[in-house]
């Protein structure tokens, strides 16, 4: 089969092309043909080796991919060729709490991702793409849309009428748009352009700021809610935006952590998320049965993620270059 390794610690230089053995489905295991993966933030660092998250190498990046089965090993039952199906960030993470186990199976990380045209995976783990998607658009789900689910949902517990605040225009970001809409929320956003800033009014936001013009953010969000502060924010900044997300957030609202966009450590004003009984939670993607319910939901409402642009196979490091440039609108894709 056909696949990409990062092979060294020389950026998308390292990201290299390679012919691997196909591999066969062992007990219980399932033999997928990957037809698309998505991009996420997480793999443009791997591959770049930025931040010491790069792992060990070689090693096939990229956590989200959608397929279709091959063929399936002894003991599959649910399961049969042609199949469309979608594998979950953490094939090993089912149900229940979070564990450092979980973790250390996460695509593309410290084990093998789906950038490759085959791929074993354990039959419990897959979820049956709805019909309304194609998997171009099942592939950009499994890290960014459940982590927006994650985060609204299941830790946050989101209720009608209540705020949410979302900081730029990346998958977490816009899935949490989406989600929130439908979940009858209002919803600010932020955004570097004026022409993202017109995309996301398109697709739902309530009110939305330009940070490069005023870097206030934060202030505008206090006076999107009369000084009360948001309900919730989807934290994807880090470091650089997070002081600034506690002070837009109401005393008792929920601060969702989730990316390293601007590093992985810095100075943060604790004594405001103690003062302010800010509930922050550090959200690593999901469980099979968040990612299950968040299908559901898509399906009975018909939603389709925001797909940026679509690369082929071969052009698999201009896709990581669209990623790095920071002007995607949604997903990246990669047709296998």
């Amino acid at each position: 089969m056909k696949a990409y390794q990062i092979t060294g610690a020389d950026g998308l230089q390292s990201l290299k092309s390679v012919s691997l053995a196909d591999p066969n489905p062992g007990h219980g295991e399932v033999l997928i043909r990957i037809r698309a993966v998505s991009l996420n933030f997480r793999d443009h660092m791997n591959v770049m080796g930025i931040r010491g998250v790069t792992g060990p190498v070689p090693r096939i990046p990229c956590s989200d991919g959608a397929g279709e089965v091959v063929s399936v090993g002894e003991g599959v039952a649910p399961w049969k060729a042609g199949d469309r199906v979608v594998i979950p960030f953490m094939p090993s993470w089912m149900d229940g709490e979070f564990s450092q186990t979980h973790a250390s199976q996460a695509l593309g990380g410290a084990v093998d991702g789906l950038l490759r045209e085959l791929v074993v995976i354990r039959a419990e783990a897959l979820l049956t793409v709805p019909a309304h998607l194609s998997l171009e658009e099942a592939a950009t789900l499994p890290c960014a849309a459940v982590t927006a689910w994650d985060a609204l949902h299941s830790r946050g517990g989101l209720r009608a009428g209540e705020t949410v605040l979302v900081l730029g225009t990346g998958g977490v970001s816009i899935f949490a748009l989406q989600f929130a809409k439908l979940a009858g929320a209002r919803v600010l956003a932020t955004t570097s352009s004026d022409e993202k800033a017109r995309h996301l009014l398109e697709f739902g936001a309530d009110a939305v700021h330009n940070y490069k013009t005023d870097p206030a953010w934060d202030e505008w969000a206090l006076a999107q809610t009369g000084g009360r502060g948001v309900d919730k924010v989807i934290e994807i900044g880090g470091p650089e935006t997070l002081n600034r997300s506690i002070k837009a957030t109401r005393f008792g609202g929920h601060i969702a952590l989730i990316g390293v966009l601007t590093g992985t450590s810095g100075e943060i004003q604790t004594v405001q998320i103690l003062r302010k009984g800010i509930r922050l939670d550090g959200i690593y993607v999901g469980s099979r049965a968040m990612f299950a319910k968040m299908l559901g939901e898509m399906e009975r409402r018909q939603m389709k993620p925001v797909i940026d642009s679509t690369f082929e196979f071969a052009d698999a490091a201009a896709a990581f270059q669209r990623i790095e440039s920071g002007r995607h609108f949604g997903k990246i894709v990669i047709r296998v």
